[in-house]
């Protein structure tokens, strides 16, 4: 588990190295996550790979099985930022039509690209699928 937790943290500290030696206009770690993504898709390709954390055999302290404990206990890594909401309360009273407007606003935009996302898709696949 320790390793699979190294891993994913050295992923997105190379991912954060990346970006602010490039200066790209992306989170560090989003360039991690497409870096370790990038790592399992090569561990499916290239056997010598497949060991330690990135081991595909089923046992305790691969990278997919510490990746669910993570994700299903996601929402804690949530308390400090509800804890940081909570310390600023006079900044979002100050300025909570904004945040509202903002948040609405971009979930009717990510709605609308997931909708432009899907239909494109669906138009794809249904052009190239068996008929």
């Amino acid at each position: 588990m320790i390793a699979s937790l190294g891993l994913i943290l050295v992923c997105q500290l190379l991912g954060e190295v990346v970006v602010r030696g490039l200066a790209l206009p992306l989170p560090g770690p989003v360039l991690g996550l497409v870096l370790l993504l990038a790592l399992l898709l090569l561990r499916d390709r290239i056997k010598p790979l497949a060991i330690g954390p990135l081991a595909t055999d089923e046992g305790r302290g691969r990278i997919e099985d510490v990746s669910r404990v993570l994700l299903a206990n996601l929402s804690l890594l949530f308390v400090p930022a509800g804890v940081g909401v909570v310390q600023k309360l006079d900044l979002v009273a100050a300025h909570g039509l904004a945040i509202a407007a903002v948040l609405v606003l971009s979930v009717i935009a990510t709605l609308l690209v997931t909708v432009a996302a899907f239909v494109v898709t669906s138009r794809l696949l249904s052009r190239n699928g068996p008929s």
